[in-house]
């Protein structure tokens, strides 16, 4: 049996096994090293394991995902998400579905203190779904609007996703978080046009509210959630100045969200730092994981020659390579249909990334259209994670299919968000050709 058949058959095992409920991880690692002890002996294979484990957790770069982790859940548990709703609340509360917009502007700034969009989603369904429901909105707006602005705390740094497409890609984690930064707002000044235009079209989805804040409210609902957003500022410019790297930026990051949450706290023990600590060793080693079965994956994958055949015969077509672009995008949404956005990556980015690049697309525009369309995937269908996350956190006020109804304004606005970044790849690349150092 050839190289590239044991390939073809290792592949097909993988997506058998995961159609059959095996562990995502588990899948790569065991296929993997099967694949790769069937081509070269099990005793190279086992050195392969060996050198995957080692280089991928010894490098002190890698750090930078627990730091991230560490900053999310510290914001978390802590509570900023609410200072962050309240003054987006007082600021947008009074446009026509303004507390919809409200909640997409604080995931967004509460997206770069987390990174997380599972946590995002979490914390703005318990903070303002019920809100949302008290005031008359359609639940179907409300759930959908929470589920799709979760998605944008994985595209404005800091973002783990972004880490672990930079770890299986080689690729710069610095300019990924960075280039996350434009596109990141993009997308919120979408989904809150969605919001605007559904709200427009039809009023009864989400009735005034009838209060409207006033000038002092508003400048007064900045007092907690500024130091939160000054964090975030002086963490996205100093990566994009040069002053430290996305590891320091993580552990800055880390620190200062720790002493915000205490002093919110009002000290370690309302923090709950045994459970927080936890969480992040407990969420590292998970990401770790798939990394490493992942790296395990491709190699294989390079070793079988099945990766570099695909590429030729996608390259070889005579096409544009924008209709390469369009079948990748439709491979990546019916994966995102059925997976997480870490284990997507995991999979496809072996196949994808070096056709990709031998087409002539920058490895960091790439890396923000597979996030995009990665996310997308987080609120479709039937996984859906987000969705499934707003409908757990609700508390009943909501059914599932209500989060999956209301999402097609929001997908249209997703489908907009990629087709600009192909008609504009500036939108990623402006502030990494940029960046200093």
């Amino acid at each position: 049996m050839s190289d590239l058949v044991i390939g073809v058959f290792g592949v097909f095992a993988l997506f058998g096994a995961i159609l059959l409920g095996v562990n995502v991880m588990v899948a790569l690692g065991i296929v993997g090293m099967v694949g790769i002890s069937l081509m070269v002996g099990v005793t190279s294979a086992t050195a392969v394991l060996s050198t995957v484990f080692f280089d991928t957790t010894h490098s002190f770069n890698f750090s930078v995902i627990p730091m991230f982790l560490l900053m999310g859940f510290f914001a978390m548990r802590a509570g900023l998400g609410d200072d962050l709703f309240e003054a987006a609340t007082k600021w947008l509360g009074s446009l026509p579905g303004g507390l919809a917009i409200a909640t997409t502007g604080a995931a967004a700034a509460f997206g770069a203190a987390s990174g997380s969009s599972v946590g995002s989603a979490t914390v703005f369904t318990k903070l303002a779904l019920p809100h949302m429901i008290q005031h008359g909105y359609d639940r179907r707006l409300a759930s959908a609007s929470i589920a799709i602005a979760g998605t944008l705390a994985v595209l404005i740094p800091p973002s783990a996703l972004m880490v672990v497409y930079g770890i299986l890609t080689d690729s710069s984690i610095g300019k990924l978080l960075i280039a996350g930064v434009i596109p990141g707002v993009v997308f919120a000044a979408l989904i809150c046009l969605a919001i605007f235009a559904n709200v427009i079209l039809r009023p009864h989805l989400a009735p005034p509210t009838g209060h409207r804040a006033t000038w002092g409210e508003r400048f007064w609902s900045i007092r907690l959630a500024g130091p939160l957003v000054l964090v975030i500022l002086v963490i996205i410019g100093g990566l994009y100045a040069g002053v430290f790297t996305p590891t320091e930026a993580g552990g800055i990051g880390a620190m200062v969200t720790m002493i915000l949450a205490v002093v919110r706290k009002g000290g370690l023990r309302g923090l709950n730092l045994h459970h927080t600590l936890l969480d992040t060793v407990q969420t590292t080693a998970m990401i770790f994981a798939i990394i490493i079965c992942a790296l395990i994956f491709s190699r294989f994958l390079a070793l079988s020659g099945l990766a570099g055949a695909i590429g030729e015969v996608l390259i070889g077509a005579d096409v544009n390579r924008w209709v390469i672009v369009l079948l990748v995008t439709l491979i990546y949404l019916f994966l995102g249909m059925l997976m997480d956005a870490p284990a997507l990556l995991a999979i496809s980015l072996p196949i994808t990334y070096p056709v990709m690049m031998k087409l002539g697309f920058d490895p960091v525009w790439f890396g923000i259209y597979v996030v995009v369309l990665a996310e997308l995937g987080a609120v479709t269908p039937p996984v859906g994670i987000n969705c499934f996350v707003v409908y757990g956190a609700s508390g009943g006020l909501v059914r599932l299919e209500d989060v999956f109804k209301g999402l097609m304004p929001f997908m249209f606005a997703g489908f907009v968000m990629l087709l600009l970044l192909c008609l504009f790849p500036e939108l990623a690349l402006f502030l990494p050709k940029t960046m200093q150092g």
